[in-house]
């Protein structure tokens, strides 16, 4: 256990990827808060591709923040604060084209913009090798360097005397790799990736990806039968994106059903006064979100508000199953009621790794679909909440403190893009990660004082 300047205790929670608590013991922590009479605790978990010092810089930049903004506030009590450290991957910075304004596919002057992740660039075994630290399976480890290996012995393959078969052999051999690795996802609302990971023909899947993430331009096919194979080697690398994301936010579920929820529960049995503040970013959203169904009933529940901060999971998750476009509720709709406040979901036009290429995970997805619905495979930090009820948008202005008014029981979208909008040296996330700022610290404090 730390303590901030203010003297408030912080506490690492540290879980390996089965969701495990590694570190402390958890009756340790359990007791060590009871000890400390804390009775708003804020729990943070950071997002995708985040190092333990790049997590911890975050918490020890945003807690003394969270800590001033509820200073003084008669609804928030005695504070503590605990930072989630878990194994999420890290997808190397890539030459991606900037998006226009507000995250647009055409230009201010009507141009339609090819967008281009950048994935190309760089080689499998960059790809791989800065996967690798994610993966604690040495199988699992070895797997991920033969499919680096494979894809930068298939581009020195690109443009040689090889068959159409023995071409599509190498493709093969990819792809049964990167199946195994794949986790996966019953989740509906988060299914699009499967549709090419788990595809019958990686020719035309990969393909298709170099495609929907620019790394073959649209009319690809118009330039010659001999450069399908070059795309294909491309789309391969863009398959490790959509690989990473798919482990990504099927891992933080699982830490948060099977690690996060129960070790709440287990405090609000033993200090049923406590409120729980879950604070979320990117992925860490989708984390701290599905802790709530690893609490078996609203009175176990200790969650006292909700903050999903640039989430990069489905904004259908805690839908009801009208005018949700999958014909049934979100997988966290009936667990909205552990919540005890406010659910609130910032977003903004900025974020350009949710709101541009997120959703291009589910590119094959899309192309099954008879009657393709806006935003079926868009991201919370795009829009906010979709399809709940009830329901309230606000405002995040950059330079004042606002009264939010939240109420207990309800969906807040918030709109960030005045604070939210840093994309400098961002050209594939945008300012997906423009986050440590006051404003953001203020409306978790909010979000925590509006409990019954």
């Amino acid at each position: 256990m730390m303590r901030l300047a203010t003297n408030e205790p912080v506490w690492d929670l540290v879980f390996d990827d089965k969701g495990r608590l590694t570190a402390p013991a958890a009756g340790d922590f359990l007791d060590q808060v009871i000890a400390e009479g804390v009775q708003d605790l804020f729990v943070f978990s950071h997002g995708w591709g985040t190092s333990t010092d790049k997590a911890r810089a975050l918490y020890d930049e945003m807690f003394p923040m969270i800590q001033q903004a509820a200073n003084g506030n008669e609804n928030i009590a005695t504070t503590g604060f605990a930072g989630i450290y878990w194994p999420s991957l890290w997808f190397p910075s890539t030459p991606a084209t900037t998006p226009p304004a507000a995250a647009a596919t055409q230009a201010d002057n009507g141009a339609v913009v090819d967008l281009n992740a950048g994935t190309a660039a760089l080689s499998g075994a960059e790809i791989t090798q800065s996967l690798e630290p994610g993966f604690a399976d040495p199988a699992q480890k070895q797997m991920l360097a033969e499919i680096g290996q494979l894809i930068d012995q298939a581009e020195k393959a690109v443009g040689s005397n090889e068959t159409e078969a023995q071409k599509e052999q190498r493709l093969q051999q990819i792809h049964q790799r990167l199946r195994t690795l794949a986790p996966p996802t019953p989740e509906a609302e988060d299914s699009g990736e499967g549709a090419l990971l788990f595809a019958t023909d990686p020719k035309s899947a990969y393909q298709a990806a170099a495609e929907a993430f620019g790394s073959a331009p649209p009319d690809s096919a118009a330039q010659g039968i001999g450069d399908w194979f070059h795309h294909a080697v491309n789309g391969a690398k863009d398959a490790l994106r959509v690989l990473s994301y798919t482990i990504m936010k099927a891992r933080a579920g699982d830490i948060g059903r099977t690690g996060l929820g129960p070790l709440l529960q287990a405090l609000h049995s033993r200090a049923p006064a406590v409120r729980v503040h879950l604070i979320g970013h990117s992925f860490g959203a989708r984390l701290v979100s599905f802790a709530l169904s690893g609490i078996t009933a609203p009175d176990n529940s200790p969650i006292g508000s909700l903050l999903l901060v640039q989430g990069a999971f489905s904004h259908w998750s805690f839908a009801h199953a009208k005018d949700n476009p999958f014909g049934s509720a979100g997988a966290l709709h009936t667990f909205a009621d552990r919540v005890h406040g406010p659910l609130v979901a910032t977003y903004s036009v900025y974020d350009w790794a949710v709101g541009v290429w997120y959703p291009r995970a589910s590119f094959l997805a899309r192309q099954d679909t008879q009657a393709e619905q806006a935003g079926r495979w868009g991201g919370m930090g795009a829009d906010g909440y979709q399809a709940v009820s009830p329901a309230e948008d606000r405002v995040m202005p950059p330079d004042a403190t606002p009264d939010y008014q939240f109420t207990v029981s309800t969906f807040y979208r918030v709109n960030a893009e005045g604070v939210i909008n840093n994309v400098q040296h961002e050209p594939f996330a945008g300012a997906h990660s423009d986050i440590r700022k006051h404003p953001i610290a203020a409306l978790a404090a909010h979000a925590a004082a509006a409990h019954a």
